[in-house]
């Protein structure tokens, strides 16, 4: 007798195996729901109200599903891989939420080494009684398996492999066309109501793990350059190198949100300058000044935190809009990771929520010893809904003395956001009273308030840069100051504000004098006195080679900072950028600037032959460099600690 004999098997119709299949994967929807932290009755209310994001969440499980009962002929074995799968997937969610306060995203799947040897850095709490439930919900599907088998497709040619292959591709098909088409779709997934739409954990726990994780395949791409080659960019990475030959001077950068000299054009007459501790200070003998180009108009302020610090560049990672910090998942070579290395204690310092793109985990990254965020601030001050820049000020210089009395130098990056939109008359409060716009623009009332509001917050953002130099103007340990913005100001829509005042931003960049005018912000670095005795101030900016106009790529301000304060040579990546700013100073999307000012756009670039100094075809060369070497550090570079 055989052994099968034993045991009683059913054998399912076509009809109740694929009702089988879709009763498995509601099941299997569910349970992996139930695994993530919120309440399973939470998500199903807010299903209730948004039905479609059932069929969303429901559909890859079943399509998976299907393929892989087309694979191994049976719908509950096929169940209890996909069961296991999906809702250890779920686990991981839950789990990585739970310690890192970020959700599984399909990019982690190369990360699994860097994942396994993570794991001893957490104190993880696996959750025992999910786990238990989960295997248990497998071990019963393999049951069904067993006992019930499925009857063979009607179709007699299809019955064999041939049709089991052909049937498990066409599903997986199927799913793969929906991740690229329905699942990419940005504004279906904007169209969901959400709590807070920029906390990604939140976004995941109220549409549902498997929807959101699905929309992830396509979101924050970062595109293979052409020609990389890891073994070439690991050489040019391992280039020889110097020991610490760096100046011991604390380095204190300050990006201040949407600081901008726009009230410097002609247009505004102003009898009480709005920036006069930014004026000044461009006057200052120890002090250097110009404009940043920054990767975005009126957005994007983790983007310029990424190139200052990284030196690469956001736009070019993808050709696609993508979001730094969503990219960053591994230790990163960065100006705090360089002064780290160098025995600094290192730090960032920002008055909003540690989750706000990822920054918690970005810039331990990025190399932070140390990250304070407002819920961690004491005796925060606000003017209407947002921490003052003053406060900001008091902040770095109250952590500036505890790091002198530990005997540390410092390297810290701020971040600020008093002067972050919307500029309505409500931001700081009923009844405040704001100054005059003083303008010759006939300006629409709308327009008007909004530059009053604007107005109001760069003045403080100017007074706190005076209140930081008067500061360590009086303290004899060194210190180099950099303060800059980190893009320009939100006006209204089709830059409405912009337009009334008749400024080139408004303009179509091919028809504007300056084509990068909307990307610029000031910057002003600034060295006391003892820094600057140091440093041998005047050799040291004379050395650094900038370009007469002082413009910059936000890419290599970071680097700039790190050849100021002696540390070229330490790094082979941060001399290169350097090399690089010496050639062309500004790289922005599709244009190029070269050291003396000229403009070249990229459809002209190979053409560009100039009597002295490099080609077209030289920057082109020395760009593709930096972007395969941008991708290797990204990708590919160990870093530990």
């Amino acid at each position: 007798m055989k052994h099968s004999d034993h045991f009683p098997r059913l054998r399912l119709p076509l009809w109740a195996t694929l009702l089988a299949a879709v009763l498995l994967a509601g099941c299997i929807t569910l349970l992996a729901l139930w695994c993530q932290p919120n309440a399973l009755r939470t998500v199903v209310a807010n299903f209730r109200r948004q039905p479609l994001l059932i069929i969303l969440n429901a559909m890859p499980i079943g399509l998976l599903l299907l393929a892989v009962t087309c694979l191994l002929r049976n719908v509950f074995f096929a169940g209890a891989l996909v069961n296991f799968a999906v809702c250890t997937l779920s686990i991981a969610n839950r789990i990585k939420l739970e310690v890192r306060d970020e959700p599984v995203f399909p990019r982690d799947f190369a990360l699994l080494k860097e994942v396994g040897s993570a794991m001893g850095t957490y104190d993880i709490r696996f959750p025992v009684n999910v786990i238990a439930v989960v295997v248990a919900a497998t071990a019963v599907l393999v049951v069904l398996g067993v006992f019930v088998r499925c009857r063979p497709f009607p179709i007699a040619r299809l019955r064999g492999w041939a049709g089991s292959l052909l049937g498990s591709a066409a599903s997986f098909g199927m799913l793969t066309a929906l991740i690229l088409t329905v699942y990419a779709s940005n504004s279906l997934y904007d169209s969901f109501q959400v709590s807070n739409a920029y906390y990604i954990p939140s976004v995941f726990n109220e549409l549902g793990f498997p929807y959101c994780f699905c929309h992830q395949f396509t979101t924050y791409p970062v595109d293979r350059p052409e020609g990389f080659s890891k073994s070439q960019a690991m050489a040019w990475d391992t280039a020889a190198v110097e020991e610490a030959q760096g100046k011991d001077v604390h380095l204190i950068m300050v990006m201040n949100e949407a600081f901008s000299d726009l009230t410097d054009d002609p247009v505004f007459t102003y009898a009480e300058d709005p920036l006069p501790n930014l004026h000044a200070l461009r006057q200052d003998d120890h002090a250097i000044s110009g404009h940043v180009v920054v990767p975005g108009f009126a957005g994007g302020t983790a983007n310029t935190e990424f190139d200052v610090l990284t030196g690469m560049q956001t736009n070019a990672l993808s050709a696609t809009t993508t979001s730094s910090f969503r990219v960053v998942n591994r230790n990163l070579d960065s100006v705090l990771r360089l002064f780290r290395e160098d025995g600094y204690h290192t730090s960032f310092f920002h008055p909003g929520d540690d989750w706000f793109y990822n920054r918690e985990n970005v810039y331990r990254w990025l190399g932070a010893e140390e990250t304070v965020f407002a819920d961690q601030m004491e005796g925060l001050e606000y003017k209407g809904r947002w921490v003052t820049d003053d406060y900001m000020a008091s902040f770095i210089e109250e952590k500036f003395e505890e790091a002198v009395s530990q005997g540390q130098l410092l390297c810290n990056y701020t971040t600020t956001i008093q002067n972050h939109m919307s500029y309505t008359l409500d931001k700081y409060g009923e009844g405040y009273v704001y100054p005059a716009v003083e303008t010759t623009a006939d300006l629409s009332d709308t327009v008007e308030t909004m530059l009053e509001v604007y107005v109001e917050g760069a003045r403080d953002a100017d007074a706190m840069l005076g209140r930081l130099v008067e500061y360590f103007s009086a303290t004899e340990e060194p210190v180099v100051l950099a303060f800059w913005g980190d893009h320009l100001p939100y006006l209204g829509d089709n830059q409405l504000g912009y337009r009334e005042l008749g400024s080139q931003v408004a303009v179509q960049e091919k028809d504007r004098e300056n084509p990068l005018c909307s990307y610029e912000t000031p910057y002003v670095i600034w060295a006391n006195g003892a820094a600057a005795e140091l440093l041998d101030w005047e050799a040291a900016v004379e050395a650094l080679d900038l370009p007469a106009d002082g413009r910059l790529s936000a890419s290599f301000l970071g680097a700039a900072l790190v050849e100021l304060t002696g540390r070229v040579d330490e790094s082979a990546w941060f001399r290169f950028l350097n090399d690089l700013r010496r050639v062309v100073p500004v790289v922005q999307k599709k244009t190029y600037v070269t050291m003396d000012g000229t403009c070249i756009p990229d459809r002209e670039l190979d053409q560009w032959a100039p009597a002295e100094g490099a080609s077209g075809r030289d920057i082109r060369q020395l760009v593709q460099k930096w972007r395969q070497w941008s991708f290797y550090n990204l990708r590919y570079k160990e870093i530990s600690g």
